[in-house]
């Protein structure tokens, strides 16, 4: 298998059982099998070779023979190797938004980005403007043909029907970007001497220059055995996050924080603006009013702890605060009265927990938010 802390070329094991008649025919410059430069060869026996006729110890796709003689051996295909010690040569499945930006990160951190793999040409063509040197394929199977590290950026539910129609060869690896799938659905497309891990930064690829500036100081969540991990945190390191490794069976929830931490961040401003429309003010106007307090409670939250940085009408028990609130919301935003009770409730439990409500109080708001749901 493949040293994958150094991702050099492969290693070449010499055939020590080569026949003398063999032997004569090599030391003459005679190649009886010639692979075209820059290619491999895989033979039914399960050995790759290089131009150079040495076998590198790989998966041969199938045990059929290839091409127009029924009885030729193996069959060549070209695949790009990394030298000792630099970066492996990447390839990324899918040219969205998370895909394109790694892509864009990746090969501006030094990283060489090879291929990509998209269905949709203008997402192909975007990604091959943005990342010199990126050969454009509609189908994955023929990018890993081409490169070492795989990595999946497609959508949590596509991931698995990708690692089923793929299959690597022995040396590479698959890593796809999902916060929440487990490495293990990467498991079809494993050969021996494979490997599977993740990939996931912690970083919302709404833009794409703003996320690849955001990828610089962002947690990146990586797995894989520890072999890989160690490259994935050098792969991290390139593109300017922190590397970390979650606990076993904690992904779910770490994946579920980081959808409120942003997709439920954004519904909380959308309900912010709906709001303050009653006001006269439009989106721009909520976001220059109401993002200071935002960034204001953020910042006393890292300085005083989330407990204490809470302030407003649950922790002093104001009913009468609570019930003007819930008038207000029925009237104007009544989609928005949902999500102001959950918050409300979480409030409540913070200010019990913090000693500012008294078991009394604290029932009195719940009785309020009751009625109101």
């Amino acid at each position: 298998m493949k040293a994958w802390d150094g991702f050099g070329a492969r290693e070449r094991s010499a055939d020590k059982d080569r026949s003398e008649t063999l032997a004569a025919i090599e030391e003459a410059g005679i190649d009886l099998d010639p692979v075209p430069p820059g290619g491999h060869r895989h033979d039914v026996d399960g050995h790759e070779h290089g131009a150079g006729g040495e076998p590198h110890d790989d998966e041969p796709h199938d045990d059929e023979p290839h091409g127009d003689d029924p009885g030729a051996h193996g069959h060549s295909h070209p695949h790009v190797t990394s030298d000792p010690g630099d970066p492996p040569v990447i390839g990324i499945v899918g040219a969205g938004a998370v895909g394109t930006a790694l892509g864009v990160a990746l090969s501006r951190g030094g990283w060489p980005v090879h291929a990509v793999a998209s269905r949709d040409p203008a997402r192909r063509e975007r990604f091959r403007s943005l990342v010199e040197g990126a050969r454009p394929f509609a189908e994955p199977t023929a990018l890993v043909e081409e490169v070492e590290l795989i990595i999946i950026a497609v959508p949590d539910d596509a991931i698995a029907a990708v690692a089923a129609g793929l299959r690597m060869y022995s040396g590479q690896a698959m890593v796809h970007t999902s916060g929440l799938l487990e490495p293990d659905v990467l498991q079809p497309a494993m050969a021996a001497g494979t490997q599977i891990g993740a990939f996931h930064p912690l970083v919302a690829f709404a833009d794409m220059e703003r996320a690849v500036a955001a990828l610089h100081g962002a947690t990146i969540a990586i797995e894989g055995d520890d072999q890989l991990a160690a490259l994935l945190a050098r792969m991290a390191e390139a593109v300017g996050g922190q590397a970390v490794r979650l606990a076993p069976g904690s992904k779910a929830a770490y994946h579920a924080a980081a959808v409120l931490a942003a997709g439920g961040f954004v519904a909380l401003l959308d309900a912010i603006a709906e709001l303050v429309r009653v006001a006269g003010l439009d989106e721009a106007g909520a976001l220059a009013i109401y993002g200071p307090l935002i960034e204001q409670t953020l910042g006393n939250a890292k300085a005083l702890g989330i407990r204490a940085a809470l302030t407003g009408p649950m922790t002093r028990g104001d009913r009468g605060t609570l019930d003007a609130h819930l008038a207000a919301l029925r009237r104007h935003a009544p989609d928005v009265v949902p999500l102001y009770a959950a918050a409300a409730e979480r409030e409540i439990a913070l200010a019990e927990a913090r000693g500012a409500l008294t078991p009394e109080a604290a029932e009195s708001l719940r009785s309020s938010l009751a009625s109101a749901v």
